[in-house]
């Protein structure tokens, strides 16, 4: 007898043979239906009862989230609701659930009670949806680089470096936090510490990734990242992972065609392999915003938005083209934008970006040649001595999705703007010796993977994308 996978049964459907499925109880009716799912697919296989086969001790244990076994008959089914189902000769059940306390019941629950219950949320259509997708987005992040020429390289995790300069931190130490050594004028004497030195959690692996860069020429890193930002809201994690590609000899350009084809390849991936999970979370979105005004539901609903992304070239605009185009929007003169745009330099918005995306384009965007005072050190200055080769790529609904740079690779220049933001060259000797020995012109950017994720599902809080969220004050599960 053969053991299947739901999604496999439901597919293959070897009608009036023997098979076994194994998974968790999602409802029994009448005492003689079992909805059993193995997160294998959105569809349950429905089991039927036969109470001579199946002892009462045994049918008392079948509950909501109960583990079973199962074997029997593979037939059509005559009631509405599924093609096939499976004639009950034996039932095992491996992992009784006690249901007084078994929390996900057959009904609709609230996003904010199934993130006091990660644990156990996966169980639910939502979040079994949102995850095969963001699994089928990691292996389309992998087979893309990997079928590229790129090599996947593994940034470190704990650095002494702070690649974004924010400061958002959080520190390594073995140092007693009661009383750690001091120094002779009263300072954490860190040079006890493990590591000899400050040591933090990683905000980016691009520096490092520059490092390998120099060597391997196209590399890509895909790995947690953390921030300690004290932020609550539906856009921030304190851990989340980052995508982050470095090449060699690319301009900025080069980077903006890699992006663009990047994003599209593994958009195309998700909508080829996903297809019955987008379109319930499609349909999920669609009931959701029936519950909201107008003006703030999504401007198009989830497969139109991934097949937006595949279909229209990206449009590419300079940050100085962007801002006289927002400055003489019919938002900015009558007042609508929150944050007016009145003269250059200022930085973007979301709702400045998704208007250029939205409605002045009508296109994913790219923007570039952005302010040097509002862009970090490592970005190569342009010839103006105004700007840098930066470029952000804009989406629907979320506005900026990618950020990416050329780097600077003149030794002197890069040493002028460490100096301008009293950043210690002894912290970044390393970096430095990359423009001393060898460099060439370089590019990379950064895609937060969860960012990713939600735009991909129409998930409204980036906390439901990601298997147990870290947020400020809550690292429970």
């Amino acid at each position: 007898m053969k053991s299947y996978r739901i999604s496999n049964l439901i597919e293959e459907a070897p009608l009036d043979q023997k098979v076994e499925v194994k998974g968790w109880v999602r409802s029994f009716r009448s005492n003689r239906f079992i909805a059993l799912n193995d997160g294998s697919s959105l569809k349950n296989i429905q089991c039927v009862v036969d109470f001579e086969n199946i002892d009462e001790a045994v049918l008392k244990q079948i509950n909501t989230g109960a583990a079973l076994q199962i074997q029997g008959k593979l037939v059509e089914s005559q009631g509405r609701g599924q093609a096939i189902e499976i004639h009950v000769d034996q039932l095992e059940v491996i992992g009784p659930a006690d249901p007084d306390e078994y929390p996900i019941q057959p009904k609709k629950h609230s996003m904010e009670f199934l993130r006091e219950q990660a644990h156990l949320r996966i169980r639910t259509n939502t979040f079994a949806a949102v995850m095969r997708v963001r699994s089928a987005l990691a292996f389309a992040v992998h087979q893309y680089f990997q079928q590229n020429g790129f090599y996947y390289f593994h940034a470190p995790i704990i650095t002494g470096s702070d690649a974004e300069g924010a400061g958002e931190m959080f520190r390594v130490t073995t140092l007693d936090p009661k009383s750690p050594p001091l120094t002779d004028s009263g300072e954490v004497d860190f040079k006890q510490d493990f590591f000899g030195k400050e040591t933090n959690l990683t905000v980016s692996g691009q520096l490092e990734a520059e490092a390998y860069a120099m060597g391997l020429g196209n590399v890509y890193t895909f790995g947690p990242t953390f921030r300690a930002e004290n932020s609550n809201t539906s856009r921030h994690l304190a851990e989340f992972w980052m995508i982050e590609p470095e090449m060699a000899f690319y301009d900025l350009h080069d980077n903006m065609d890699l992006a663009e084809k990047f994003i599209v390849s593994i958009i195309q991936y998700i909508l080829d392999t996903c297809q019955e999970d987008l379109e319930f979370l499609e349909k999920r979105l669609l009931d959701e915003e029936k519950q909201i005004p107008q003006q703030e539901r999504s401007a198009m609903p989830l497969l139109e938005k991934l097949q937006f992304i595949i279909s229209n070239p990206f449009k590419r605009v300079t940050y100085t083209e962007a801002i006289d185009i927002l400055r003489n929007s019919k938002p900015n003169k009558k007042g609508r934008f929150q944050f007016p745009i009145d003269e250059w330099g200022a930085d973007l918005q979301s709702e400045h970006e998704r208007y250029l995306v939205e409605k002045h384009f009508n296109c994913p965007v790219i923007l570039y040649d952005y302010p040097a005072s509002i862009k970090a050190f490592y970005m190569r200055l342009n010839e103006d001595g105004k700007t840098v080769r930066a470029m952000d790529v804009l989406f629907p609904g979320i506005g900026e999705i990618v950020g990416g740079s050329q780097r600077e690779e003149r030794l002197d220049v890069l040493k002028e703007k460490i100096a301008l933001l009293d950043i210690d060259e002894k912290e970044l000797w390393w970096y430095l010796d990359l423009r001393k020995f060898g460099s060439v012109p370089h590019s990379g950017f950064g895609l937060g993977f969860e960012r990713l994720v939600q735009f991909a599902t129409g998930m409204g809080n980036i906390r439901d994308v990601i298997p147990f969220p870290r947020t400020p004050q809550n690292a429970e599960f």
